[in-house]
């Protein structure tokens, strides 16, 4: 029986690509909360940009249209997050998949290193049962008494 089990490299593979899935989740999280930052930062700015009360009617404008910018920087942010976290779903889609197909080949692993075991146990096995059928049969040759002479003693 072969030892070797011929699809190691398939699981080292695998392994690669479930590692490399992993990664890019944990890339994904990160931007994720990057992005999360960003929102509480514009937010910030927009809060801290108030209209103002009094001045020019430009000067109110102004302050209007920046006002109405800032809440626009914050909803681009909220969609960075949205996207962010659809990027994040995809990824932990991939690695599911990604162990999903590492754990077949290592089931396959598995069962052929107890598919060796037993052929180990068997071969054991075999020669043990080989070594008492022959300590059996030197047994019986030994108690068969040797042809004895006339005189009663051995030959």
């Amino acid at each position: 029986m072969n030892r070797l089990f011929r699809l190691a490299p398939v699981l080292r593979a695998r392994k690669a690509q479930e590692d490399a899935a992993r990664g890019e989740l944990t890339q994904s999280r990160a931007e994720i909360q990057e992005a999360q930052a960003l929102v509480k930062r514009r937010q910030l700015e927009l809060v801290g940009a108030d209209a103002p009360s009094e001045g020019s009617a430009r000067a109110m404008v102004a302050a209007l249209v920046a006002r109405q910018s800032l809440a626009a920087g914050v909803f681009g942010a909220q969609r960075m997050v949205t996207d962010a976290e659809g990027v994040e779903r995809e990824k932990m889609a991939a690695l599911t998949d990604a162990a999903k197909r590492r754990r077949a080949v290592e089931m396959l692993s598995e069962r052929h290193a107890a598919l060796v075991r037993a052929h180990d146990l068997r071969t054991d096995q075999a020669n043990l049962d080989e070594l008492a059928i022959t300590s059996k049969a030197r047994d019986a040759a030994n108690s068969v008494q040797t042809p004895t002479d006339r005189n009663g003693s051995e030959a």
